[in-house]
C-alpha cells in the first residue's frame, strides 16, 4: 500500500487577546521555516511548498489576524504593526527561532517588515511578490496631507459598515470565484484553497473566511520612508520572486534592492501573482537552493 500523507496539525496561540491559528508540519529538531499567506488568503495556501520541504524544516504556517482560523480584529481594526506583533508572538510561543520565512503578496511585505525590525531572528527570507513600491512612490506617499488620508479612511470604514460578505448558493459557485482569480490553477488546486477558504453559513450557502474590514486598513506609519529604513536593517540574505505576468511592481527595476543589504531578485515567465502555485516546481528549486546555502 502507498504510504499515507499525513497532514498538519492544527494549532492556537494568543497575540493582543486574539486567538489566532496556525498549522505545524511537524519535524522537530529540523531547522524551522515559518509561512506566512497574502491578503484575503489563509495558511493552507502552503499546502503544496509544504509537503515537499517538510522532510527537510519544521514548518509552521499561521493564520493572519482576521483570516483562516485566526479570529478577527476587535473592532475590525487592522495596522501593520499589530500583524508584525502577531508574527514575533508566533515565534514566541512555538520557541523556532531564528527562522527562515518565505512569504507571499502582503505576508511577504509583512516579512520584511518583520526582518527588519528583528534582523536577529531571521536566518534566511524569501518574498514572494509582494506589494513593493519604488522608493519614490514610497516617499510620495508621505508627503500626502494627512487629513484627506483620514477622511477617504473613514469614508470607507462607513461604506464597510454596510457590506455583507458574500454569500455563494454552493461550493461550486465559490470554486469558480477562485478559477476567475487565478485562471492559472489546476481544478484540484482551486477545489483545495476553496474548501480551506470558506465557512459555509446558517442557510448551506459559502462565504470566505477572511474579515471585510480587511479592506479598511488604517493610514499608518510603516508604509513609507520607514519601509525603507527597516528594508536596510534587514541582516540576512533575501530573494524576490515574481511572477512575470504579475501587476505588482518589480523590485528588480523600480530601486527597492537599492535600499537591501543582499538582495536579489528572479522573474518567472508564465507565471502570475501566485507564483508557487502557478510554477511550483521552480519555485521549489529557487527555494531549497537559496534556503540550504
Amino acid at each position: 500500500m502507498p504510504q499515507q500523507i499525513i497532514g498538519p496539525t492544527s494549532q492556537h496561540y494568543f497575540s493582543h487577546r486574539l486567538k489566532l491559528h496556525y498549522v505545524d508540519w511537524g519535524n522537530e529538531g529540523a531547522p524551522p521555516l515559518l509561512m506566512i499567506h497574502g491578503g484575503y488568503d489563509h495558511a493552507r495556501n502552503w499546502d503544496w511548498m509544504a509537503q515537499e520541504l517538510r522532510r527537510d524544516y519544521h514548518i509552521i504556517a499561521p493564520d493572519l489576524r482576521g483570516h483562516g482560523d485566526s479570529e478577527w480584529g476587535l473592532g475590525g481594526s487592522y495596522m501593520l504593526a499589530d500583524f508584525v506583533y502577531d508574527i514575533a508572538q508566533v515565534l514566541r510561543h512555538t520557541g523556532l527561532k531564528p527562522v527562515r520565512i518565505i512569504g507571499h503578496s502582503f505576508g511577504g511585505f509583512l516579512s520584511l517588515l518583520f526582518a527588519g525590525t528583528f534582523p536577529e531572528m531571521v536566518h534566511r527570507l524569501i518574498a514572494i511578490d509582494p506589494f513593493i513600491h519604488s522608493p519614490q512612490q514610497l516617499q510620495a506617499q508621505r508627503d500626502k496631507p494627512v487629513a484627506p488620508q483620514l477622511i477617504e479612511w473613514m469614508d470607507r470604514l462607513h461604506h464597510l459598515s454596510a457590506r455583507q460578505p458574500r454569500r455563494y448558493p454552493t461550493l461550486g459557485d465559490a470554486l469558480q470565484r477562485m478559477r476567475d482569480e487565478n485562471p492559472h490553477l489546476s481544478i484540484d488546486q482551486a477545489r483545495h484553497l476553496t474548501i480551506h477558504g470558506v465557512n459555509q453559513n446558517e442557510d448551506g450557502s459559502y462565504s470566505w473566511k477572511y474579515d471585510n474590514y480587511m479592506r479598511g486598513m488604517q493610514p499608518q506609519l510603516l508604509s513609507g520612508p520607514e519601509c525603507m529604513e527597516l528594508w536596510s536593517r534587514i541582516a540576512c540574505p533575501v530573494l524576490f520572486l515574481r511572477g512575470g505576468e504579475s501587476k505588482f511592481s518589480d523590485p528588480q527595476s523600480n530601486g527597492a534592492l537599492d535600499h537591501f543589504r543582499d538582495a536579489r531578485a528572479v522573474n518567472i515567465p508564465g507565471a502570475g501573482h501566485w507564483v508557487h502555485h502557478d510554477k511550483l516546481a521552480q519555485v521549489l528549486d529557487l527555494t531549497r537552493g537559496f534556503l540550504a546555502d
